[in-house]
């Protein structure tokens, strides 16, 4: 059965320097840091990796994160896997668990989040399973 949580959370996204093999400057790097509240007391880091295009409101991103602290009682942490587009402001949103990356009381979880950010606040919720 299912676990179902929701909550907010801050973000901070720090650009990186442009990588001389990329050469393109439609292409970025950012690193981020994330301080997650509610059932998940947590922060995390990662790498995220986006594209824009000439058409406004049209581009993409991947990203990976390392969440560490506290998921209803049970500490350790988890990798998240995200891959967003946005097709001219029509946004669509992946956020995956990397199977197997649980540690310790999170060993054996598996699920995916789902983010919004409404009126500037960002909101999180986070349906998850432990393995039997």
């Amino acid at each position: 059965m299912a676990n179902h949580i929701n909550g907010t959370f801050e973000v901070t996204l720090v650009p990186q320097p442009q990588e001389e093999n990329v050469g393109d400057p439609s292409v970025g790097r950012m690193s981020l840091t994330k301080q997650f509240f509610g059932d998940l007391d947590a922060i995390s880091q990662g790498q995220m990796l986006a594209v824009r295009t000439d058409v406004k409101d049209s581009a993409g991103y991947v990203a990976l994160e390392r969440v560490t602290g506290t998921l209803q009682g049970r500490s350790g942490s988890f990798a998240l896997q995200h891959s967003g587009t946005m097709t001219r402001g029509e946004k669509h949103l992946s956020v995956t668990v990397v199977p197997d990356s649980g540690t310790d009381q999170l060993s054996g979880i598996s699920g995916k989040m789902g983010i919004e950010i409404v009126d500037g606040k960002h909101l999180y919720t986070f349906e998850y399973t432990f393995a039997a």
